[in-house]
């Protein structure tokens, strides 16, 4: 997954903070008597992206992932989640770097960190945000790979969370309930009489 200089239309590409979307034209402005490129973008939703070329790289604009790349993002999202900070703060700074990063394997970090903590104990109205925008970033992409809908790219990236979650969070609290059950055992005398000590 590489930034690259030499776009042209037609090209689908990844504008941090914005998600994935098509090349449209690339057009020559006269700004300031200084004539410059612009990169136009059509993303999801009908929205337009002007980038100036001799910026795009320093933009982090990119060309989307190869299908290749694909398995590795879902095998992120089938992972546990990563280590966050209990800081909100500092939680949401670093999910924010992560995200205006454009790398398409830190996004799917975040969508799995932030879904696994709102099926937990819930998230705050801010990181609800920050994971709805996250989601679309990531599913805006893996749409254009994978030629598909977003209504059914959604729902995959859903389902393989929920699986992840089931086998990393629920069978280890169920684990965790077990190996309580075993220790608190061992602490119960047998054959317990009514004066509480242990009957021989």
């Amino acid at each position: 997954m590489s930034v690259c200089n030499n776009f042209n239309v037609g090209d689908k590409v990844v504008y941090p903070m914005h998600g994935a979307g098509t090349i449209d034209s690339i057009d020559k402005k006269n700004i300031l008597d200084e004539e410059v490129e612009y990169i136009n973008i059509s993303m999801p939703g009908g929205v337009k992206v002007m980038v100036p070329r001799n910026q795009a790289a320093k933009q982090g604009l990119r060309n989307i992932i190869s299908q290749d790349e694909v398995e590795k993002v879902f095998c992120i999202l089938e992972t546990d989640e990563t280590a966050m900070s209990d800081n909100w703060n500092k939680r949401y700074r670093d999910n924010m770097d992560k995200m205006k990063s454009g790398d398409i394997y830190e996004v799917a970090d975040v969508v799995r960190n932030l879904s696994f903590k709102q099926k937990e104990k819930g998230l705050s109205t801010g990181e609800k945000k920050m994971l709805n925008n996250a989601k679309q970033i990531l599913v805006s992409e893996l749409v254009l790979v994978e030629n598909t809908t977003s209504n059914e790219m959604e729902q995959l990236v859903d389902n393989k969370i929920d699986v992840s979650y089931k086998e990393n969070r629920e069978n280890v609290g169920i684990e965790a309930e077990i190996n309580t059950s075993s220790v608190v055992s061992k602490f119960i005398p047998f054959n317990v009489g009514s004066t509480g000590t242990s009957q021989e």
